[in-house]
């Protein structure tokens, strides 16, 4: 998907939901006429009742400065949180090697935030081999993802924040294992390729950049159906089936020069959830993040002044080494090159 065409997918959604609330909840041309309306108590008196009509008529307006209004409203909508409170609740998880929250209906992360720095990938106390998956049971059991989810799904169990990302520990490597930190991937051509590629893209990138930040997550995009309408579909697994498979995933890129008030580097990268070809330029998935933010509901930088903003893709070339999982394993500090240079390219067979 382009970036043209996913800033108007995102927009035609925004567009859709709003008529579609509209038309449901019948918003719009009431507003104006409800402004100066309160609901009506018991003892106000109702328009007649036409006995052609099978449902109560609406209620007469009172104006807000009419005396028969009570002081304190007749209701009290908010009465339904001594039952408990409907949510949405986002389940924030906050472990060594990142800090997430969790969608409950489709059983996958909103979004997972991670921290790396030269330091942080130097050092090599994790191995993944002790490292097991496992269900996060921080998150109500009728609500999480389980190990039985993914059997024979044909989905890879795709780490959102890489082990390999969280090798200064044991306990952070083993935190990238929950399945909160999990979402189904497409394995060959995707999570263990492409995807795999711009992993180690973010973390050549701390060659550059003495601190970087990647906010990982899911999306579900909408696309033109045959009859021309614009449709979110999208596969979902487990026993039950409830764990929902994305059609797209994004990273945003914010790479700090490690100065007090600083300049923060940002870029936004969205992938099909589908084989991709490792001769794929990187910048193809390049999108501004506003765009991410639309689709995705979240937003990634509201409170970073535009002064401090800088656009990565113009300092360092946005391009991936494509090598094999235990090449990248060993050389994880290829750096990225400065733009303007060839971009490097180490293609090794499959």
């Amino acid at each position: 998907m382009s970036k043209f065409t996913l800033a108007i997918v995102a927009g035609a959604s925004a567009a859709v939901g709003a008529a579609t609330t509209a038309a449901l909840f019948g918003i719009g041309g009431r507003r104006g006429r409800e402004t100066n309306t309160i609901p009506v108590s018991s003892t106000v008196t109702t328009a007649p009742i036409d006995p052609t009509r099978t449902i109560p008529p609406p209620p007469v307006p009172i104006r807000r400065d009419d005396p028969g209004v009570p002081a304190v409203p007749p209701v009290d909508p908010s009465g339904v949180f001594q039952y408990g409170f409907p949510g949405p609740v986002a389940d924030l998880r906050a472990a060594p090697s990142l800090t997430s929250s969790f969608d409950r209906a489709r059983r996958n992360p909103h979004w997972v935030a991670e921290h790396i720095t030269p330091a942080s990938l130097m050092l090599n106390n994790g191995n993944r081999r002790h490292s097991v998956f496992a269900e996060d049971l921080s998150i109500p059991e009728k609500f999480r993802a389980k190990l039985t989810d993914y059997q024979r799904s044909g989905f890879d169990r795709g780490h959102q924040v890489p082990a390999a990302d969280a090798k200064w520990t044991q306990e952070a490597m083993d935190a990238t294992f929950a399945l909160s930190n999990m979402c189904p991937q497409v394995g060959e051509g995707f999570n263990r390729d492409y995807w795999a590629h711009l992993e180690d893209f973010c973390r050549r990138l701390t060659t550059f950049y003495p601190s970087v930040r990647i906010v990982t997550g899911p999306l579900y995009l909408p696309k033109r159906d045959v009859d021309g309408k614009w449709k979110v579909s999208y596969e979902v697994i487990g026993h039950p089936p409830n764990v929902a498979v994305p059609t797209h995933f994004y990273k945003v890129v914010f790479g700090e020069d490690g100065k007090t008030g600083g300049k923060v580097s940002m870029a936004a990268f969205v992938l099909p959830n589908a084989p991709i070809p490792n001769d794929k330029p990187l910048q193809d998935f390049e999108v501004p993040i506003e765009a991410v933010e639309r689709a995705s509901g979240l937003e990634f930088a509201g409170l970073l002044p535009p002064v401090r903003r800088k656009k990565l893709c113009q300092e360092v070339s946005c391009s991936i080494i494509v090598k094999q999982y235990e090449e990248r394993q060993r050389n994880p500090f290829n750096p990225p090159p400065l733009k303007g240079t060839p971009p490097p390219t180490t293609l090794t067979e499959r």
